[in-house]
């Protein structure tokens, strides 16, 4: 093992760099490949980072959920806090608390495992999974209805669950003993320690051929460096004051048309985002803490003024944000937090409608801008055990400058997947009767925006309990520059009694065997005005089947 650093050229930095990201891309197919949920074997909802000894983000792996990259640092602040002079081999520590640990919301756990090379403490492999419940007062621990946290499950401060390398069992039988479907829940837990463990070693492997001089160099090598990358970036970008402003739909319990505002100032190589006169927390779940404000903004500028930038400390660092405490970006305790993910999605709106004053070129229109989630929920009549099934569904991407948006993708802060429909027909007791595209949601434009999605289910021979969290419902997907915005989303249910229309954040509906439940996600917004829309283009969009001849003729003026 080597000692010294020798000079870390661009070549032996780069190797460094990319040995770094393999451990996380590694570590983050193993815990997909040996987790038990769907969640997170199929749709991937975890992430994975390294950190220095001081809490640095250094690398994170190429799939990780851009929301996670703030708690992981929030993380390791209150491990070093509480924890400063009591970090040992083989400790791993676990947490989950909005308000007291660093997380985001409850469902995702945070895992960390300190590093030590010849007994100094020098570097963290964190992980992040998303547990379909974490207990609560609704199974799924997302419905709407929760005014406070204590309602959402099981509150996880920083502790270790080893010490020096011995499983505290108190603590997860603890943890297992508050939650709905606790085999599951053993089994993704027992797959974040052992990607911490791999983390460990692939590590060691890397210090063995580097040196541990030349690692630690590396990690503020690839920080200063996108640091500096950033900076430059932000000079490019005209000096200005940019404003937009946004609306949620509704906090699920009393509160509509809440509002996010922004006030974005450039001047040079500095970037400020100001949101001032953006409400503040409401009773229902969709407040969220201050890193979750962090990581989608990082996630905004990165998407659309360098999508190759890495994602580390240097991004984070070269951004100056203002939120008042006890607003809804930055909301005090006991506030509930669960769809915290649906309000980061109308951040980076915002931050990306305040710079597509600046950056036309750069920016699209507004995405689904959603989590729309759902959860069912009952007893297997082929086991009869329980199940719960979670699943955030995509919708459409905004239209660019320079083409369409996609159809039926995730967007934002979420890098999950759509659950196939074989996942859920062969794990739950659940019968997917339609699965496609909402005809006419996506809005006319130059370039048009992308679909949403329908999925239509019902329970095989029982009946369950279903919640839902849906945004975009009320406030559609807008559109830039003469685009029209994208269709809205809904929630509904088809049983004797007809269809009918269900709140935009469901809690607890019941589900007869023979009913339907029916997820529409929202549409995107499009792009230019819809005159200047290409003949063939327009063709094709009657030929695809995914717009309608009337829609053509109302946006188009004309049919093909």
């Amino acid at each position: 093992m080597r000692d010294t650093t020798q000079g870390l050229d661009p070549i032996r930095l780069e190797i460094i760099a990319n040995g770094l990201r393999s451990i996380a891309d590694e570590c983050f197919v193993a815990l997909m490949r040996s987790s038990y949920s769907t969640n997170i074997k199929e749709r991937k909802d975890h992430s994975i980072a390294i950190l220095d000894r001081t809490g640095r983000l250094v690398v994170q792996a190429a799939l990780t959920l851009p929301i996670h990259i703030a708690s992981m640092g929030g993380l390791m602040k209150c491990v070093l806090a509480k924890f400063a002079g009591d970090i040992d081999e083989g400790d791993i520590f676990i947490a989950n608390d909005p308000h007291t640990a660093g997380g985001t919301h409850l469902p995702d756990i945070n895992y960390a495992i300190p590093l030590f090379v010849r007994g100094e403490l020098v570097a963290f492999v964190c992980n992040i999974a998303h547990h379909a419940d974490i207990g609560g007062m609704v199974p799924g621990s997302m419905g709407g209805g929760m005014s406070e946290i204590y309602q959402e499950g099981l509150r996880i401060p920083v502790v270790k669950l080893f010490r020096k390398g011995v499983l505290q069992r108190d603590i997860m039988d603890l943890l297992l003993l508050n939650v709905r479907v606790p085999e599951e829940r053993r089994g993704d837990h027992n797959a974040q320690i052992a990607s911490c463990r791999l983390g460990q070693r692939r590590f060691m492997e890397v210090v063995g051929v580097h040196g541990l001089a030349n690692v630690l160099t590396a990690f503020d090598e690839i920080i200063s460096r996108t640091h500096a990358r950033m900076r430059a970036v932000i000079r490019a970008i005209p000096d200005g004051v940019y404003t937009f402003e946004d609306f949620m739909d509704s906090d699920g319990i009393d509160t509509f048309d809440i509002p996010i505002r922004l006030r974005l100032t450039v001047a040079g190589e500095r970037l400020h985002l100001d949101f001032a006169g953006t409400s503040p927390q409401v009773r229902g779940n969709i407040n969220t803490t201050m890193n979750a404000v962090q990581a989608s903004v990082n996630y905004a500028l990165i998407a659309a003024l360098d999508s190759e930038m890495p994602s580390n400390q240097g991004v984070l660092d070269a951004v100056e944000i203002d939120c008042a405490e006890g607003t809804l970006l930055n909301c005090t305790f006991p506030a509930p937090v669960a769809a915290r993910a649906h309000t980061c999605q109308r951040v980076i709106d915002v931050v990306l409608g305040a710079l597509a004053q600046a950056v036309p070129e750069r920016v699209i229109a507004a995405a689904n801008g959603a989590n729309t989630t759902a959860v069912f929920s009952g007893v297997d009549p082929r086991s009869g055990r329980p199940y719960l099934y979670f699943e955030t569904l995509g919708g459409g991407m905004g239209a660019r400058a320079t083409r369409d948006g996609k159809d039926g993708i995730q967007v934002g802060i979420t890098n999950t997947s759509n659950l196939p429909v074989e996942s859920i027909e062969q794990e739950y007791p659940l019968r997917v009767e339609e699965y496609g595209f909402v005809a006419d949601s996506g809005g006319a434009g130059r370039h048009r925006g992308g679909m949403g999605l329908r999925r239509v289910l019902t329970p095989v021979d029982h009946d369950c309990v279903f919640n839902g969290a849906g945004e975009r419902f009320r406030h559609q997907p807008w559109g830039l520059f003469g685009g029209a915005p994208g269709a809205s989303g809904s929630f509904r249910i088809e049983d004797a009694g007809g269809t009918r229309r269900l709140a935009d954040k469901p809690n607890e509906v019941a589900v007869r065997r023979g009913d339907h439940v029916i997820v529409e996600t929202p549409g995107a917004g499009g792009y230019g005005p819809p005159a200047e829309r290409a003949p063939e283009a327009l063709a094709r969009d009657r030929a695809s089947g995914k717009f309608s001849a009337a829609f053509i003729a109302r946006h188009y003026g004309k049919i093909t």
